[in-house]
């Protein structure tokens, strides 16, 4: 792994880490519940479809009733009226209350029989008639017989916490949807409540269902989401008003829990509560997400005056119809924060929890939530880390929000299609936070690490070798440092006399015109420039990148730099220039590479006896009538099946180790059966050469230069074989021909 990858990597792996301890919630982050909140109600916005069951209904507490009945509280035989009227007259299925009746309405009743005990006591006939009057001002009984035997279900309400002194329960509850041995059965963390208000016993005994109307599962931001539709109390669980409503309507049903896998009573497992045939997804805790139908009454509402006075312009709307009754009127309106209004109806809230148990469309949070969150980090971060290490900043950028449309797709079709939440704003934030990181480290670090490369190094290394430096970054080093590599020097043979026969914008211009094709090569070779010495250039591989084949790219690249010459004849020839001539040498060994100069001049080079030995190989091909000469070093750098005519074993000036010389001509398959026959000849005649067999090696010497591809270096040893009769060299001579000049 390169280390561009390993900090690209690491960069995922920080914001991972952070995302993942508020998954976890051991760091959680309000803004990250802001932005999940905000992508959950953009859902319900978006999927909403703004209709709802026309069969249930609000009895509406509004401003019209007020101004006809009265303030509220109206007494109790006002709404044993009400009752009454929707039962018998509209005939509705059942019947809701968003309110609580907790204190007893004996107003009238106390008022009588103070009356009845002081002035009135002497009236002629009240003593028998007391006990009567008294009875009709009982508007808690009379409500209490409107409600007997009849679907209804009255409010209640759990609270979290209680005051000092306050007492834990005021008023009575119904009997609970599970006593407390059953519950304890499952292993549910059902919502758990410190106190409860009930109603007045009188009407709790007539109504054997009731429901609360509080929501301790709203959420961070005080809106109404989720709804628990269990809550429990001194171990006993009781049923939402919602839940006591829908199963009032199919026709008091039971209700059961239901775990995945079955029989597995875990809370981590709740699945869904069963309600007669329905069944209503629910998170661990028995709370619902409330399926909004839309915004503020999407429900068809009815005004409770008129109801009471049998006004109601549209009987037939009530007829079968679930009913709930609460307030909207100024000053009684029971408003709630909700993901489709900030101002929302609390009744309206029932309805549609009651719609959603009764005609589906209750999404839940998908199991293993958490857990999927994680994955989804997880995978972003993978992604991004591998785009940003491999891919330029535009691909990288399109992945981005490719990551981000994915996301939303994913979350949208699992809403729709399967009716489950997924995490959407954690994994697009994250997204959107891991992509500016990325981008950010690439445009402050290494946009700026490349480009401080590109100067560096630009008109030397090929820009794809530029761009692999600036990826691998923390590898490339400036300081000095001893490495392997292979150094290449050419130069134009006959130089002076091409210069003196130009003027000097045109000898710019042939110069400019050959460097340039020299140099092309050279890097297509992943070579680097060292140096251009006026008509001569110098250049070496491995380094600033390790090259494991530096010596096989530079003697591809010094074949190649002869043909790009010829190349130019055509060009020179129209242009009057003349025809150029070069000289390439080649050595591979221990260099030392780097940044090297002076306080006032430095540039990026390579020193040492290595790099002067290629200097002088060079030097040597005139000498041999060659174009291109290398040591026994690159040599052993090239496959096996390379051909190569060994010239000579020489000591230069300045060293006193031989070395021997070879001319390369490239793949041994690619040369002509003559010339590889020459070559073996030529091998053969230097052996004998070695071991002063003059004649014989004379004679094979003069065979080859009399042959169809003569060579300049058989002439050249057929001279040194005439000298060394006259001077022979003696036993201790290792064959070496020594070079007193550059």
């Amino acid at each position: 792994m390169s280390p561009r990858t390993r900090i690209r990597a690491g960069i995922s792996a920080v914001v991972f880490a952070l995302f993942l301890l508020h998954t976890a919630r051991v760091l959680p982050l309000r803004l990250l519940d802001v932005v999940e909140a905000f992508t959950y109600d953009a859902r319900v916005m978006l999927t909403m479809p703004d209709r709802a069951d026309p069969k249930i209904v609000i009895v509406d507490l509004d401003e019209k009733s007020l101004a006809a009945e009265g303030q509220w509280p109206w007494t109790r035989d006002k709404l044993a009226v009400l009752v009454e009227q929707l039962f018998d007259r509209y005939h509705v299925r059942v019947l809701g209350f968003d309110i609580v009746f907790a204190e007893a309405d004996d107003k009238a009743e106390r008022l009588w029989r103070q009356l009845a005990g002081g002035v009135l006591a002497d009236l002629p006939g009240l003593a028998e008639r007391r006990a009567a009057i008294a009875a009709d001002l009982d508007y808690d009984a009379r409500f209490a017989a409107a409600l007997r035997g009849r679907p209804v279900v009255l409010g209640s309400f759990f609270k979290p916490r209680l005051d000092p002194g306050e007492p834990a329960l005021t008023g009575r509850l119904c009997a609970p949807l599970l006593d407390a041995a059953s519950a304890r059965l499952y292993d549910v963390r059902f919502v758990a409540a410190r106190g409860a208000g009930g109603n007045v016993p009188v009407l709790q005994e007539a109504v054997p269902d009731c429901g609360f109307f509080d929501n301790p599962s709203v959420d961070f931001d005080g809106v109404y989401r989720r709804v628990p539709l269990l809550q429990a109390y001194e171990g006993a669980v009781y049923p939402s008003l919602a839940l006591a409503v829908a199963r009032r309507a199919l026709g008091d049903v039971p209700v059961s829990l239901e775990f995945d896998p079955p029989e597995v009573r875990t809370s981590l497992h709740l699945e869904r509560l069963r309600v007669g045939d329905r069944t209503v997804p629910v998170d661990a805790q028995a709370a619902a997400y409330v399926p909004y139908r839309g915004d503020n009454r999407t429900f068809r509402y009815v005004s409770a005056t008129d109801v009471i006075r049998g006004a109601v312009a549209e009987p037939d709307l009530l007829r079968d119809a679930v009913v709930l009754m609460g307030a909207t009127a100024a000053g009684y309106l029971d408003l709630r924060s909700t993901p489709v209004n900030k101002v929302f109806a609390g009744v309206e809230v029932h309805a549609n929890l009651v719609d959603g148990i009764l005609n589906g469309g209750i999404r839940q949070k998908a199991p293993y939530y958490d857990g999927i969150e994680a994955l989804l980090l997880l995978a972003v971060a993978l992604i991004l880390a591998w785009a940003f290490s491999h891919l330029g900043a535009a691909w990288s950028s399109l992945l981005g929000f490719g990551l981000v449309g994915a996301l939303i797709a994913l979350a949208l079709a699992l809403w729709q299609g399967a009716d489950f939440i997924v995490p959407l704003g954690v994994p697009v934030l994250f997204t959107l936070t891991l992509f500016m990181a990325h981008l950010l480290y690439g445009y402050f670090i290494e946009s700026r690490r490349a480009r401080s490369i590109s100067k560096t190094f630009g008109e030397y290394v090929p820009p794809e070798i530029v761009a692999e430096m600036a990826e691998r970054g923390g590898e490339i080093s400036m300081e000095g440092e001893s490495r392997e590599m292979t150094v290449l020097f050419s130069d134009v043979r006959g130089f002076t006399s091409i210069s003196e026969r130009l003027d000097a914008r045109e000898l710019a211009a042939l110069m400019n015109a050959f460097l340039s094709r020299q140099t092309a090569v050279i890097q297509k070779h992943r070579g680097t420039i060292d140096k251009y010495m006026g008509d001569a250039v110098m250049a070496f591989w491995g380094a600033p990148l390790a090259d494991p084949g530096h010596g096989l790219h530079a003697l591809e690249a010094g074949l190649e730099m002869l043909r790009a010459v010829r190349e130019l004849d055509a060009e020179f020839a129209a242009r009057g220039w003349p025809r150029l001539e070069i000289g390439v040498g080649l050595n591979s060994g221990k260099m030392s590479v780097g940044n090297m100069g002076s306080a006032f001049r430095r540039a990026y080079t390579v020193m040492g006896d290595a790099v002067n030995l290629g200097s002088r190989v060079e030097g040597l091909t005139k000498a041999y009538g060659v174009s291109i000469l290398c040591t026994q070093s690159t040599r052993d750098a090239a496959p096996g099946d390379w051909a190569f005519r060994e010239l000579d074993y020489v000591r230069v000036k300045g060293k006193q180790a031989p070395v021997a010389i070879y001319e390369p001509f490239g793949p041994k398959d690619a040369l002509d059966p003559g010339l590889r026959q020459d070559l073996a000849r030529h091998r053969g005649a230097l052996k004998l050469y070695r071991a002063q067999q003059w004649d014989t090696a004379e004679r094979e010497f003069a065979l080859l230069a009399r042959g169809e591809r003569p060579h300049p270096v058989y002439a050249l040893f057929l001279e040194r074989i005439a000298w060394l009769r006259r001077h022979p060299p003696g036993p201790g001579w290792d064959g070496a021909f020594t070079f007193d000049h550059k």
